[in-house]
Parts: structure tokens; sequence; C-alpha cells
């Protein structure tokens, strides 16, 4: 079962095997805040992962970019906007609602709104009252009732 288990683990990178040892500070209070930053920041390579969470070798140099940062001295802002002025807002896992982003996050719900709005639209088109004034010509009634009654008049010589 051990050995089965060994061979299984590896498949499945977890979050502290993404960050190396040779990348943690030694001052707590600093490596708490790179990763806090690091949290935030998206693997420019795996796209839906955090840069802490990545093993790819860029998410690597951002880990140790941020670490740097801090190590100088930079604000955790700093540090984003640092690596932000360098990779663009992309690089952010949660971007701003501002700008060019504006629309971004507006824009699944303004859709979302004109489909109800167009689906409302349409439903009272075919509201029961509409289909209760359409009527029958007295042809057409009398087209029917004739139907009718060699319909039934055919299933009872059947039957």
């Amino acid at each position: 079962m051990m050995k089965r288990l060994a061979l299984v683990l590896p498949l499945f990178p977890s979050h502290a095997i993404a960050v190396e040892p040779d990348e943690i500070l030694g001052n707590t209070i600093l490596e708490e805040r790179a990763r806090g930053i690091s949290a935030e920041l998206r693997c420019l390579v795996c796209m839906n992962e955090s840069i802490d969470d990545s093993n790819a070798e860029l998410a690597r140099d951002l880990r140790i970019l941020v670490r740097e940062r801090l190590l100088e001295g930079d604000t955790d802002e700093e540090v984003f906007q640092y690596i932000v002025d360098r990779y663009g807002e992309f690089v952010l896992l949660k971007p701003d609602m501002s700008g060019s982003n504006l629309v971004l996050w507006l824009t699944g719900p303004a859709i979302m709104v004109l489909g109800g709005a167009l689906g409302v639209r349409h439903m009272r088109r075919r509201s029961p009252a509409a289909v209760e004034d359409e009527v029958l010509t007295r042809e057409e009634q009398s087209r029917l009732s004739k139907i009718l009654k060699d319909n039934a008049a055919h299933s009872d010589a059947n039957g």
C-alpha cells in the first residue's frame, strides 16, 4: 500500500512542494507577506494557479523577485506595482475593477440582464391571451367538424 501511495503522490503537487526551501526567507514576517503576495499573483505559465502553487520556472522566478523586493524594503503595494509594471494586470489573480477591466467585470452581468429581459419579452408575446384571440373562421370550423365526423365514422367501422 505504501509503495502505491509513493507512486501516486508525485502526481498531486501540493502547496508545500511549490515553494522550494532555498526560496523561504529567514524572517517569518517577511515570509508570510511574501506568501500573501504570491497567493494573489497568477502564474503566467499555468494561468489559473497562483505563483505560490505553481512549480513552473517562471513562477519560481516571480516568487524570488517578490522576496527580493520585500528584502529591499518595498511595501506589499509597491511589490504588486513592480510586478504589474513588468507583466501587466493579467498577472493579478483578482484584477482591479477600474479602467478597461471594468468592461470585463460588467459584461457578464449585463448579458445576463439583457438575456432575461429578452426572455420575458418573448414569453409575454406568447401569452395565453394571444392564443385565445385566434378563432377559427366558419369555413375552418365546418371543415374541422367534417374531419372529426369522418374520423369517428371510420373508427366505428373498424372497431
